[in-house]
């Protein structure tokens, strides 16, 4: 792994993304020698306004969420204009105990399209967005054994292979239709415009504000939503007050449903050379 620069791309509102990709490239810019790790953290606005690029001597550990068995809606139009230059790259998506559908596979032909070569592709579990017990707390330490042990098996292929082939995955390029909540009945309902509300306890903090990943917090007004709301509920899960909820009714059933039918057994990280 002579002259080649590890770097990092994600996208990790409440951190767990975050935490599996670093924690990946950390081990390979050890194994490698110490080398320095660029992060590149398109969470933000701000981040998503120019196109990112690499280039070859990269080696790139790219993370994202999974959003409904998918990758998520709304980052497609800025992944979409990602150039890669003949990178390597690590395809890795984090999901909260449910399953990643076509996430990952998604994700890597993302990747490629963008000129990237994907020499290896993992599904990491990081707590649930909507909840805190499904996925409660990970990744944790057990996690991150599996996440050295990622990075090991990666330094060995790039280690002893010269002609490093593209990673192959399971799954349909055609892409199931994202996982559609259903409300009591059975019934297929959308919480797309479902919105958290904001309680007495809110000290005008403009911590939320901040934490947005759709810049869609009034700065003003932290009770007002001016843009879209995707879910992350970073805003929910890091107001120091408790002040941020939801109170939709097929929100709460949809999350509550996902507690029941997915909070076990426990899934363990997949791994793909």
């Amino acid at each position: 792994m002579k002259n080649v620069f590890v770097k990092t791309f994600f996208f990790s509102t409440t951190q767990t993304t975050k935490k599996i990709v670093t924690g990946i490239a950390g081990g390979l810019a050890r194994m490698s020698g110490g080398k320095e790790v660029e992060d590149v953290d398109f969470t933000l606005p701000g981040a998503r306004k120019e196109p990112a690029s690499f280039g070859g001597q990269d080696l790139v550990v790219a993370g994202i969420p999974v959003y409904a068995g998918r990758v998520p809606n709304l980052l497609l139009k800025y992944l979409r204009t990602l150039r890669g230059n003949g990178a390597r790259a690590i395809a890795v998506a984090v999901y909260g105990n449910r399953h990643y559908d076509d996430a990952l596979v998604e994700w890597k032909d993302i990747l490629e399209e963008g000129g990237f070569k994907v020499i290896a592709a993992g599904a990491f579990i990081g707590e649930h967005s909507f909840s805190r017990i499904l996925g409660a707390g990970r990744p944790d330490a057990q996690d991150m054994v599996q996440v050295e042990e990622f990075a090991r098996r990666i330094y060995a292929k790039l280690s002893t292979q010269t002609l490093l082939e593209c990673v192959s995955l399971a799954g349909d390029r055609s892409y199931r239709p994202y996982y559609q909540p259903k409300d009591k009945d059975g019934s297929p309902v959308s919480i797309l415009k479902v919105v958290p509300k904001t309680s007495n306890d809110c000290i005008r903090c403009g911590l939320c504000v901040g934490l947005c990943p759709m810049g869609s917090i009034d700065e003003d007004d932290p009770s007002a939503i001016t843009g879209i709301c995707i879910k992350c509920c970073a805003c929910i899960k890091y107001c120091p007050t408790g002040a941020k909820y939801f109170d939709d009714p097929n929100y709460l059933w949809h999350k509550q449903e996902l507690e029941e039918a997915f909070t076990s057994p426990r899934r363990e990280p997949e791994f793909f050379f």
